[in-house]
Order: C-alpha cells, then structure tokens, then sequence
C-alpha cells in the first residue's frame, strides 16, 4: 500500500526546497512524486517549427524521491509519518502520531 498518494499534502523534509508544502500532483514510479510548487526549475527551450512549439524560457516541475516529503497532518500543523491499520477488514493509513485516519473529515 502506497503510504503517500496522489492528492496528498507534503512536506518538503530535505533538499533545495525544504520546509515548503504542496500537494502531490503524479507518482512517477515507486519513489517519486511530482509535487505542485516545489523543486520547479527554469528550461531553455529551442523552438521546433515542425511541430509548432515556440523557443523560450518555461518553467517545469522536476521530481522529488518519496524519502525527501513525509504527508502534513493538519491537526498538528506538522509533518508526520504514516502507518497502515486495519479497520473493519480494510488497510488504512494512519498518522503516527495521533493515530487518526489519513484524510479522514474531523
């Protein structure tokens, strides 16, 4: 079970563009998340006439391995951990710390 999905807000823990928060746009692969706003770089590009594309500067979304974001628990206001428990037959995920249920509506 994935412990953190699309549509999750993050914490950045390490890197560049640490301390921001963001929601996880994609799961590339099995360790890495494109999250919105976070590790964004500029790139050159060369115009291409054949396919009708325009030259310039444009900025784009780089990914981030999975190890340098933990979810944010908005109870607390703080990065957590996540833990998987099972419910009424099925896994969940769970904060650590308190043992609430991700996502789920207080």
């Amino acid at each position: 079970m994935n412990k953190i999905r699309k549509g999750d807000e993050v914490v950045v823990l390490a890197g560049r563009s640490r301390k921001q928060r963001g929601v996880v746009l994609a799961r590339l692969d099995a360790d890495h998340v494109l999250v919105e706003g976070v590790n964004v770089v500029k790139k050159h590009v060369r115009p291409n006439p054949m396919q009708g594309t325009t030259g310039g500067i444009v900025e784009k979304t780089l990914p981030i391995h999975i190890s340098n974001v933990a979810i944010f628990n908005p109870a607390t206001g703080k990065a957590d951990r996540v833990g998987i428990k099972e419910v009424d037959g099925r896994k969940v995920r769970v904060y650590r710390s308190s043992g609430e249920i991700v996502g789920a509506k207080a």
